[in-house]
């Protein structure tokens, strides 16, 4: 019999106060929202799939000097369920993309000792959908397996850049470095500790930071588009049948992915070239 959720947190927030937040400053935290001791096991099981990942062809991806992307299936995060189903994740979800959000990717990032500073970014063009009409169609969701700490290199983003367009931008992701100082004027380094989440725009300009220390800083990363967004091109997500009609219909409903008899290695699509070599 699988154990029940260890949850910590209210999970009652202000919706519409977490959206506003998304939409002015393109990131929201929803601090202590899992106990230390699920976030501990969500550490083995995302150092298992690197292990696995980083021994093959296409199942690591460098997203610059000592720093690697994983993408993963449900059943190798033993918390799956229960980081998708939290009531405080689905309403926030909702809240955003609107009742028919879908489940696209799910993943890791890990800057290792010696990852340095990457270059600011956004994770993917602008569509034209936030373009046009200033709506945002899909969300990150972040979830650090440690306590981050000054020395390990944090997440650094920008707020308010969500809505930054220009053509100058190089694949539409990677402003010139003239853009440089309006970043690095709005710069606010991110310090989350086990149990703690984040939701935030993948289009918000950020990077990550210069780890001096000899710790790694794994974060997981789900990603959850408004119907239509079209992220889901550029993952392989697989569910196994079993693992499929355990799930509760209310979850079926958002995870729109192939049901296979196995589950494959995923060979990552979503290659940032612009991240290999660092911010020169």
């Amino acid at each position: 019999m699988t154990a029940a959720p260890q949850l910590t947190g209210q999970p009652d927030i202000d919706v519409q106060a977490m959206v506003d937040r998304i939409y002015t400053d393109g990131i929201v935290g929803l601090p202590g929202l899992f106990s230390r001791e699920w976030v501990a096991q969500l550490g083995r099981d995302v150092e298992a799939a690197f292990q696995e990942a980083v021994n093959r062809p296409g199942g690591a991806v460098g997203r610059g000097p000592q720093r690697y992307y994983v993408e993963v299936h449900p059943e190798q995060i033993s918390g799956f369920v229960d980081l998708v189903t939290h009531p405080s994740v689905t309403a926030v979800c909702e809240g955003v993309l609107g009742p028919d959000y879908q489940i696209v990717e799910l993943g890791f990032d890990i800057p290792f000792a010696g990852a340095v500073n990457q270059p600011w970014h956004r994770d993917f063009p602008m569509p034209e959908v936030t373009r046009q009409e200033r709506t945002l169609n899909s969300l990150a969701i972040n979830v650090t397996t440690v306590d981050t700490e000054e020395d390990m290199g944090p997440f650094e983003i920008a707020p308010g850049t969500q809505w930054d367009d220009d053509p100058t931008f190089e694949h539409g992701m990677f402003p010139e470095k003239s853009w440089y100082p309006r970043y690095e004027e709005r710069a606010v380094r991110k310090y989350p500790r086990m149990g703690d989440v984040s939701v935030r725009s993948a289009l918000t300009i950020h990077r990550g930071t210069a780890n001096h220390s000899e710790k790694s800083r794994p974060v997981l990363v789900l990603g959850v588009d408004a119907p239509g967004a079209g992220n889901d091109d550029k993952h392989d997500m697989a569910v196994t049948k079993p693992f499929w009609e355990s799930l509760p219909e209310s979850l079926r409903a958002h995870l729109h992915c192939p049901v296979v008899g196995s589950l494959q290695p995923i060979t990552q699509k979503h290659n940032i070239e612009g991240l290999v070599m660092g911010d020169a």
